[in-house]
């Protein structure tokens, strides 16, 4: 299957990551000098933008907001929980069924961004990826490790016994993520944004950690929650 990349980062960011997925580029014909850019940088990677006008662009991103730029190219690829590598680095993100494509996208984001080595989701009950999720990652999905799964329950079991420790973040948790020894093999584990975690994810995580909240709003937004956990892993490791 094909799948539809608007924007101008996440464009850019296909065009570095995985050019040959490109089936065609659009680009919107005018004189501007980032659409210019981006032209040349799609030569320099041997993809030839086909210039097309602003309606058709409308047309062809269905609602999304392209910026002048719109990719279709092959689907991305996922990765098997068995083939994913495992040592003493390992920091995978798991996504409880994380439902709106703005969020699961954020994440990726920071996942790439802060050193996270797979981004892990049940196949059920999950954002699409969609465009509206390639948006939100700013083009980091491409550089992503991706593992959709039929059970994360079960993901989770199977990745202990290969020794990665589960780490849930949960606002009544226990304790705080800092006091957790996050230095070696990781899995981070995301609630839902309305939810929060289902308890037999909660009882399939090792430690159930909280983030130090000092003011009156006891939760954060399920992808700034992660992004400040990613950081936490890599404060520690550092």
């Amino acid at each position: 299957m094909s799948r539809l990349i608007a924007g101008l980062q996440p464009v850019r960011e296909l065009l570095r990551a995985r050019p040959g997925s490109i089936e065609v580029l659009y680009v919107e014909a005018g004189e501007s000098p980032q659409l210019a850019a981006l032209v040349r940088f799609a030569r320099d990677q041997g993809v030839t933008a086909a210039a097309a006008s602003r309606g058709e662009l409308d047309r062809r991103a269905a609602g999304a907001r392209h910026q002048g730029a719109i990719a279709i190219a092959s689907d991305l690829q996922m990765t098997p929980l068995e083939q994913l590598a495992v040592d003493e680095h390992t920091l995978v993100v798991a996504l409880d069924e994380l439902q709106d494509p703005q969020n699961f996208g954020a994440v990726v984001r920071s996942a790439v961004a802060l050193g996270a080595t797979a981004v892990l989701w049940p196949e059920h009950a999950s954002a699409p990826l969609s465009a509206a999720t390639f948006r939100a990652a700013a083009g980091a999905i491409e550089h992503a490790t991706l593992c959709r799964v039929p059970s994360l329950v079960s993901a989770l079991a199977s990745l202990r016994e290969r020794g990665v420790v589960a780490v849930a973040l949960d606002s009544s948790g226990d304790v705080t993520l800092g006091t957790v020894d996050l230095k070696g093999p990781i899995v981070l584990v995301v609630g839902s944004e309305g939810k929060g975690l289902r308890r037999s994810v909660r009882n399939a995580c090792e430690h159930v950690a909280r983030l130090p909240m000092r003011g009156p709003i006891a939760s954060l937004n399920a992808s700034v929650a992660a992004a400040i956990a990613l950081y936490e892993v890599a404060r520690q490791r550092a």
